[in-house]
């Protein structure tokens, strides 16, 4: 595949760049919650849970990329572990709806918090301050550019 020759090499080096460190950042920061019993996938389905609750496998299944069947195994194995429950939809009793359980929202929680704490120390204990500074801008340029 060639590059568009419309775009200048400084923005191909950048977005290159940009992947990569993001992609392994990412990695680092998942890691750094420990959650040994639980997968990727059902970790980002808690997560999923917590910003909005009620919602069915299938919806699910969507947003995370996987087929309803994956889902629906990994509902019942979230559920097993007292992480989420399912409820019949008032609106249309053939529907469940999953919502996060007490036990499940402090997973989550715990979980943000270690990876906060992570990053923070890692940029405290790596960084200068006027190195975080620089940071703090470069999010707000890589915010804009994710914006409509």
């Amino acid at each position: 595949m060639s590059e568009n020759p419309s775009l200048s090499p400084s923005a191909i080096q950048a977005s290159r760049d940009v992947r990569a460190v993001i992609s392994r950042l990412r990695r680092r920061i998942l890691n750094a919650s420990e959650i040994e019993d639980l997968t990727l996938g059902q970790a980002s389905v808690l997560a999923r849970l917590s910003n909005k609750e009620g919602v069915t496998a299938s919806e699910l299944a969507s947003v995370e990329g996987v087929r309803h069947q994956s889902m629906t195994a990994m509902i019942t194995s979230l559920a097993d572990r007292s992480l989420v429950t399912r409820s019949p939809d008032p609106g249309d009793g053939r529907r469940l709806l999953i919502a996060l359980t007490p036990e499940g929202r402090r997973r989550v929680e715990e979980g943000r918090q270690a990876r906060t704490e992570w990053l923070a120390g890692q940029l405290q204990d790596k960084c200068t301050e006027e190195e975080r500074r620089s940071v703090i801008a470069t999010m707000a340029v890589l915010e804009r550019l994710i914006r409509d």
